[in-house]
């Protein structure tokens, strides 16, 4: 039931989710040719990306949209070019924010906030230790710094917790086992490895489907 619920009223979500399923499971095929694998992987997120836009959500819904647009662009990319695939990200991760500053919480307590200044404070510095000594050190805590800031944003936005809030931190830990296994300390690591694309996918699911489910409710309203 379920299923079908998804072929009828979502198909791009459940195309977004089957394109990612089998990016995790053969996208490492070397059978597979590279040009194929830049459009292979960025696939899910764009097609997260139409499943917001065709909901007609407004200047929100657009920049949602946009947001996971460059963020589809930034996982082929990845394929090519890490530093391309970053700068496109860190764009993705503005937008994010700025989507988030429109929606702030009307009260944000305590312990919000101080979730908030943790992902803030403490994510460019495990990034800097991570990456202690190797080529590009400064600017990718910078980028820790800014994913910090749109996870922080998001969890202290009106959208739900458990969902964006939640989605937002899946994206710090995939970030974090992404700069672990390029660093001295884990590099390679096999497990790192396997397991970064579902917590990024999943992060970026979550978002998706959060902010589209809140704002849907606001327009029923």
């Amino acid at each position: 039931m379920v299923r079908r619920a998804l072929v009828e009223r979502r198909p791009w979500l459940l195309g977004s989710l089957l394109v990612a399923l089998s990016w995790w499971a053969f996208g490492d095929s070397d059978m597979v040719p590279g040009l194929f694998k830049i459009v292979w992987k960025a696939i899910p997120l764009a097609m997260l990306a139409i499943y917001a836009f065709q909901r007609h959500l407004g200047s929100d819904g657009t920049i949602l949209s946009g947001m996971l647009a460059i963020a589809a662009m930034a996982d082929g990319m990845s394929q090519l070019a890490y530093t391309a695939a970053a700068t496109l990200m860190a764009f993705s991760f503005l937008l994010a924010i700025w989507l988030y500053s429109r929606n702030r919480r009307d009260h944000v307590v305590f312990s919000q906030k101080l979730l908030a200044g943790v992902l803030i404070g403490i994510l460019p510095a495990l990034a800097w230790f991570l990456l202690m000594g190797e080529i590009g050190q400064v600017v990718v805590t910078g980028y820790a710094l800014l994913l910090g800031i749109m996870a922080a944003m998001a969890w202290t936005s009106r959208f739900s917790r458990y969902r964006v809030g939640l989605g937002a931190v899946l994206l710090v830990i995939a970030g974090l086992m992404f700069f672990a296994i390029t660093g001295p300390i884990l590099r390679g690591s096999p497990l790192l490895t396997i397991l970064i694309w579902p917590i990024y996918y999943a992060g970026q699911l979550m978002i998706a489907t959060g902010v589209v489910g809140r704002m849907r409710r606001d327009l029923a309203a």
